[in-house]
Order: structure tokens, then sequence, then C-alpha cells
């Protein structure tokens, strides 16, 4: 027996009352339900089409404007809508920062449940496009058309290949991207050059349902010192056509510092299980930041947005308050990037991190940069900052921590009580998960300082930096 399908029920003169998560704005249908729709701005007039019902609101889409925004504006890229990216970039930068900072208060305030100091005003992002320094782009031989396209006259619909960003909720569909503004040149001019050589040399692209096609996905990644890596997935092992692109690209694009490539027959794209092959070149690209150089590879994690990441860390550095004389512990230090920022202020700092990659990563570039003051050590947080580990390498005056989206484990914030540090730097990618950490830690910890800092201009994305002083 199939679904029961929908009912669609059109709203007539809606007002678009705020911006929600996940990107999508918020508006309230007569009887009080939240309606979702994306594309749209707070203070539009729409009338809307829902497509999904539930008990307490409905998905759906504008199909009627009534009037605009004074704070909408025209999207620069003609993809907007449909590559599922950039979901701001009709609304006003200042509006945009008013609803990230909104939104950690909001979490703070309702999930922490906690005395908040005022606010430091959020930092902003001098550049809102072409911020981002690594761009993952896939290949496809069934592209998705938008409608507009299916309806123009001019659009050929026999080019079947796409290379490009999924469509949002289907994981086997390509938009053929054109030109993003998210990663400064060349990065455009290699993706289309890419393309155009693979498919006047016949060569195939990834069918994601039928797992065949030679070209899989892309990626680039660039530096603030101008250097580019370049890497290609490839499905199938076909050693010709490989080194007719790989070649290709290096004659085409001579500038380009580490150029990568990797076969990867398994079931998804993701490249920390696989064998990296080092084509041309050197097998990472250097980025800088205040004299530290910090060697990123093809599975590097690093701050996507390279200028904010500086401005990030100068935020963090300040709000622990170093003099020279403190023990630091960066937890989930990454590559070591913050540890080795903050060093020349403190005693010693320990990096802890999961991924052993990473680790290497850290200190690699600890020696490169002459820094001698700086541990790494690898595991799960969990399992690896405990008392003995507290023992050995001595009692924190200072903890920074930076956990991915999932917020820190509980167990992680009963050593960081236990341990009593007076100071806790918290730095966050996902408030709600911090403001739950935030909760468990108020008994003991007041926070003093907090300060919002927007790395994703155009998305719903902040980060938050928050400071924590014993009580």
């Amino acid at each position: 027996m199939g679904k029961k399908k929908t009912d669609r029920i059109i709203f007539e003169n809606v007002t678009v009352l705020d911006a929600g998560a996940k990107g999508v704005s918020v508006a309230k249908a007569p009887e009080g339900q939240v309606i979702f729709i994306p594309n749209v701005v707070p203070g539009d007039v729409v009338d809307v089409q829902t497509f999904k019902k539930r008990k307490s609101y409905f998905e759906g889409k504008a199909i009627k404007f009534h009037s605009f925004s004074e704070n909408r504006i025209e999207p620069v890229c003609e993809h907007f809508g449909a590559c599922g990216g950039c979901k701001w970039q009709n609304m006003k930068y200042e509006q945009q920062l008013f609803y990230k900072n909104n939104e950690v208060f909001n979490n703070l305030k309702r999930i922490g449940k906690i005395d908040l100091p005022d606010f430091e005003p959020i930092l902003g992002s001098e550049k809102q496009l072409f911020y981002r320094n690594k761009m993952e782009f896939g290949f496809s031989d069934t592209r998705w058309l938008t409608e507009s396209q299916i309806q123009s006259s001019e659009e050929n619909l026999s080019k079947k290949n796409a290379l490009g960003f999924h469509v949002p909720k289907m994981w086997d569909k390509i938009l053929d991207i054109e030109k993003c503004w998210l990663q400064e040149d060349p990065s455009n001019d290699i993706r289309n050059s890419i393309k155009e050589f693979a498919d006047k040399n016949g060569m195939t692209f990834f069918n994601a349902r039928n797992h065949e096609g030679l070209l899989r996905t892309l990626m680039i990644r660039t530096a603030s010192t101008g250097e580019i890596m370049v890497l290609i997935q490839f499905f199938e092992d076909d050693k010709a056509n490989r080194e007719l692109m790989m070649d290709f690209i290096h004659e085409k694009f001579p500038q380009i510092t580490s150029l990568q490539y990797v076969i990867n027959s398994k079931a998804n794209d993701t490249l920390y299980d696989q064998d990296i092959k080092l084509y041309k070149g050197r097998d990472y690209i250097l980025e800088e930041m205040e004299g530290l150089k910090f060697s990123i590879n093809a599975k590097s994690f690093y701050q996507t947005n390279s200028d904010q990441a500086y401005e990030l860390y100068k935020i963090t550095r300040e709000f622990a308050g170093l003099t020279g004389n403190e023990v630091v512990y960066d937890l989930y230090t990454g590559t070591g990037t913050i540890a080795q920022f903050v060093s020349k202020k403190a005693k010693k700092v320990i990096g802890v991190e999961a991924v052993p990659e990473a680790i290497a990563d850290a200190k690699e570039n600890a020696k490169r940069n002459e820094i001698t003051n700086c541990e790494f050590y690898v595991g799960d947080m969990k399992n690896v900052f405990n008392d003995d580990f507290i023992a050995k390498h001595g009692k924190p005056d200072v903890i920074i921590t930076d956990p991915p989206r999932d917020g820190m484990h509980k167990d992680v914030v009963e050593m960081l009580l236990k341990t009593g540090a007076p100071k806790i730097v918290y730095v966050s990618c996902n408030s709600a998960t911090q403001a739950r950490d935030l909760a468990l830690m108020d008994e003991m910890y007041k926070v003093t300082r907090v300060r919002p800092v927007d790395m994703f201009p155009q998305t719903h994305h902040v980060e938050n930096v928050v400071l924590l002083e014993l009580r």
C-alpha cells in the first residue's frame, strides 16, 4: 500500500516573521501552527502552498509574493535556491548577523537556562563572498534540471553530465554549477575546464544509483598564501583516462601546488580511509597566520574561512587572557592550529585529538614553526582526558575546548569540572549543544564573556566563543 499523499493547503497573505533553523524562515498559519518556508526573508508577505503537514507545523513554499521585505536583496548567484547553499543570499548582511546573534542568545538562554553577560558584538566577515578555502563538487551523468531550465527554450536538455552540488535532500542528484561565489579564482575556471575536457574526451561521469562511471568527485583547496590543491576521486581504475585528465589539469593550471587523486570504489565519497596518490607537486599546501605556517593535506581539517579563522583565534586568545605562565589544555585540537597560535603566550600547551593523522600534522607543524612548548596526544577525548593524564601533564590554568557539532561527551564535561581550571574558553559551531554543556557546568562556572563570530556569510551557521570562570 502506498503512502497517503499529504493534503496541500494554500495560505494567503502570510507574513514571514523570523529566520529559523537550517536557513529556512518562519511564518504562522491562521490556527497558530508554524510554517517553515525556504527562500523567503522575514518581512515578505506571501501565499504559501504546503507540501508537508505535521501536528504542530507545516513545510511549504512561497508561490506568490504580495510585498517584499525591506531587508531583501537580489541574490548574485544564478543558482540561488536550487543548489541548497547560501540560503540567506537574498537577505541583507546586517540582518544575517542579527539573526545569527539571536540564535546564539536564544539557545544559550532557553536551552542553557543560565545567567548571561551582555553579548559582545557579533564579528561579521569582511568577505561575504569568495571566502571559502575548500570546496567539494560531485560528478553525475544525470544532471538535475530546475523548473526554469526545463521550461527554457535555450536550455540544451540533451546535456546529461553535471559537475556541481547535491540538490537538497536528494543524495543522487547533482546541479551543474556554472559560477560559484564561494571560492576565489581560479576555482571556477578549474572546475569548468575539467568538466569541458571530460565531456570532450568522452569520459564517463558517476552514476550514484548504478555505481558506475569514471569521475566521482572534485576537491579544490586554496590557501591565503596563494597555494592550491586539486584532488579528483575516480570511481573506476582507468589508467589511460586518469592520466589524460591529470596531465590536462597540470598543463592547463601549472600554478597548482598539489595535484592528487584517489581511486574510490566504495559506497561513499569519504576520503579518510582512502589511499591518496600524489600526481604532481607536493602532498600539502601551506596556510599562514601571524608568521606560523600550517600544512594542509587532503584529509586535514582546517577552518574553511581562513580570514575569519584568524579573527576567531584572536578572540579565543584574548578570552584566555594568557600571561606566559599558564599551562593550557587545547581539547579537540585538530591539527593544533589554536594550540600553536596561543603558545607564544603560554608556558606549555597540551593538545588532544582523536584523529591520528591530525595529530601527526600538528607535530609536524610545530616542528616547522620551531615551537617547543606544545605537546600533542591522540585518542578518544573521554578516554584520554582523565586523572592520570592530568597527573602526568599538570593541572591546567586555562582549558580551550573546540568540540565537533555534537558538543562534549558528559564524561569530558565531568573531567573539566574535576580539574577546576580557573578559566575555560569554549569555542562552538553549534550553540545548542554548547548551551547544553554550559548548563552542566553552571554550578561551578560562570559565563563572563560571549562573542559570536560569523564564519559563513550567506548561511545560517555561526560560531560562538564563551569564557567561563570559576565561581
